[in-house]
């Protein structure tokens, strides 16, 4: 553990030929950006997008050195903020932290006040990243649906679409425990019972499920969606929307590309609702954590959650991208080794 006068992170640094190499770093405090707290972090997670970003993919992170981790869970040691105090436990998700600003995958963060939200009664720091952005994201998800009309006493299914991932998982959690009857799709044959030991009441194949409608439209039988994949899933799925019913979109793994025709809108009345977890106002923040806390069986996810170190990012990164990791991966930043 470092002392009050530096931290240690993940550092990502490029090369002049642009390639990205990441190392464990000790650093002096005056090298974290500017905020008005500072945070000692105890865990972060590890998902797609870090992955990518450890991995040097893509233009998510363009300016080096640079911290990465989307999230982190922690508690206050220094505030200019009348919001928050030292001995204070937060958590934050979202604001482009760990692509823009750096990030949790550190012993020691400084962000503005306003991105943070406190740790809700019921969950630990380490729950907190446990749920993660993911976890954050799907009942962001659940709570758009249900303003629009979707309750546990709709006939028919929600469909969850990559729900193997880190968002859909959570989201047949919340949805099963909340009474829904989840229909789960999935790429990944090995997830089955992983799905249905969350709750799933039914499983579908990604390749079933892209089987292009004949016309226009399918038979109806969603009564909502929650969709991380895009592409070809989400123009299928559009299709068997039940009238004036509702799909969330989020983070569209198969491409930003719309495959669809104006008919489910005109005919059906559907409503497509993109979730935007990274600068969602603070008061839907703060009710989305206390229903993460009051509403996800927290058995079920200790079940599927994964504990690294600092030194374990490099190696699991690379293996996300390959799908070799199922489930959750929080990261302890106070292991170092």
């Amino acid at each position: 553990m470092t002392d009050a006068n530096q931290f240690t992170a993940i550092v990502l640094e490029q090369d002049e030929a642009r390639n990205v190499s990441a190392s464990i770093q000790t650093l002096p405090n005056d090298r974290l950006p500017e905020g008005d707290v500072t945070v000692g972090v105890e865990y972060s997670t590890l998902n797609y997008k870090d992955g990518m970003v450890v991995q040097g993919i893509g233009r998510l992170v363009r300016d080096y050195p640079h911290v990465p981790g989307i999230d982190f869970a922690g508690t206050v040691e220094a505030s200019q903020s009348p919001d928050y105090k030292p001995g204070d436990k937060v958590l934050l998700n979202g604001w482009r932290v760990g692509e823009i600003h750096w990030g949790g995958l550190s012993t020691r963060a400084r962000v503005k006040s306003g991105w943070l939200v406190p740790v809700p009664d019921g969950l630990n720091t380490e729950q907190c990243m446990a749920i993660g952005t993911a976890g954050y994201t799907a009942m962001l998800a659940v709570m758009a649906l249900e303003d629009h009309g979707l309750t546990p006493e709709n006939d028919g299914e929600v469909l969850v679409t990559g729900a193997a991932g880190g968002v859909g998982s959570i989201a047949v959690s919340i949805l099963a425990n909340l009474g829904y009857r989840v229909a789960a799709s999935t790429g990944r044959a090995e997830t089955h019972n992983y799905l249905k030991g969350l709750g799933a009441t039914a499983i579908i194949g990604r390749d079933e499920l892209c089987v292009p409608p004949k016309g226009p439209l399918a038979s109806e039988r969603w009564s909502g969606i929650i969709d991380s994949v895009g592409g070809a899933t989400l123009h299928s799925a559009l299709a068997s929307l039940k009238t004036h019913a509702s799909c969330a979109a989020v983070g569209l793994a198969s491409g930003f590309k719309l495959e669809t025709t104006v008919m489910p809108f005109l005919l059906r009345g559907v409503n497509l609702l993109g979730i935007d977890s990274n600068t969602c106002p603070k008061g839907r923040r703060l009710v989305a954590w206390g229903r993460l806390a009051q509403e996800l069986p927290l058995d079920k996810l200790a079940a599927v959650t994964n504990s690294a170190s600092l030194a374990d990012v490099v190696d699991l990164a690379g293996k996300i991208l390959q799908g070799q990791v199922r489930g959750r991966i929080v990261i302890d930043t106070r292991k170092t080794d």
